[in-house]
């Protein structure tokens, strides 16, 4: 009896977390509602588009198309990590989460941001492998390469959600009731309810920093450095045109996913407005994945070739 007593008691002094409101304004609830309900199926129907058109055409069954294909899957499944909540957390007007569903959000928001960045890293590696060395691309990029690139982008992934996962052992320490600073449970905020010591706070930091940002970044960079040297030394203006479009739309991406980032960190960093955080929430976790099929599908030629097509063969 004292043993079933002593788990009964550790499972209910799990704390629970009251996260904050979008908007606290009863009026904007309906908009707010509309306006989260329609960005998600925005982005639901434009990645699963990219994917169905991918996965239908022949002519795009390359290295370059694979990482487009997973990418518009990680951003399904990084959209749907915190806007279906909100919707609810809206109708409901519940804004309470359980210590599991916390941290299973932000394992996820780990997983699945790590994983766009790393793909968008890869996706980078693969255009420079393309323009910089055609002759021996599909020995480079081969399916087994790809594979391994894309089980390399999870591992570091995974990795990075350990090292959250090792820095708030002593999570349940605090308190029975916690609120979090956000209207989702971010690592960022989840990292500051959680009480351990400036050097591992500082460890936790670095490794999270170099594995999020310098390691993705800095191969995004040396490509395009590669890439644009390449472009200077042609004197093939067609080629050159081509390089322009082809990466285009890899940039554009990049860009909006990175600009989003930083606003939210430098947000979170600075300002303790829950407004102002909460906006830049809504720009790094809602409007990339909302975002990126339509970049992709409108400047790129090939997605748009195979879109004709398939509407063509459906009407």
């Amino acid at each position: 009896m004292s043993i079933k007593n002593e788990n009964r008691k550790n499972t209910t002094s799990l704390p629970e977390f009251h996260l904050i409101q979008v908007s606290e304004d009863p009026d904007l609830q309906p908009v707010l509602f509309g306006l989260f309900l329609s960005m998600y199926i925005l982005a639901l129907f434009g990645n699963l588009l990219i994917i169905l058109t991918v996965s239908a055409d022949s002519h795009l069954h390359t290295p370059m198309y694979f990482f487009l294909s997973n990418l518009s899957m990680v951003d399904i499944g990084f959209i749907s990590t915190t806007v279906p909540k909100v919707i609810v957390d809206i109708q409901t007007n519940c804004q309470v989460i359980s210590y599991v569903g916390c941290l299973t959000q932000m394992a996820l928001i780990i997983i699945f941001g790590c994983m766009d960045s790393m793909l968008l890293a890869v996706m980078a590696f693969d255009r420079f492998v393309a323009i910089c060395h055609p002759l021996y691309y599909q020995v480079i990029m081969s399916p087994n390469r790809c594979g391994v690139l894309l089980l390399g982008s999870f591992l570091v992934s995974l990795v990075e959600l350990i090292l959250h996962y090792v820095a708030i052992l002593n999570f349940s320490n605090c308190g029975d009731f916690t609120e979090v600073s956000s209207y989702f449970c971010g690592p960022s905020e989840v990292l500051k309810l959680a009480h351990f010591d400036t050097v591992t706070n500082n460890i936790v930091r670095y490794c999270i920093g170099t594995l999020f940002g310098l390691l993705p970044v800095s191969g995004i960079i040396f490509s395009y450095f590669k890439i644009i040297s390449s472009i200077i030394r042609s004197s093939s203006s067609s080629g050159k045109q081509k390089t322009f479009s082809t990466c285009g739309s890899h940039l554009s991406v990049v860009c909006l996913f990175y600009s989003t980032g930083l606003a939210l960190y430098f947000t979170s960093s600075l300002s303790h407005s829950p407004s102002s955080n909460n906006v830049a929430s809504v720009m790094y976790t809602v409007v990339p994945p909302m975002l990126n099929p339509f970049i992709y599908s409108l400047r790129n030629q090939d997605i748009k070739t195979a879109l004709r097509k398939i509407l063509s063969k459906a009407f």
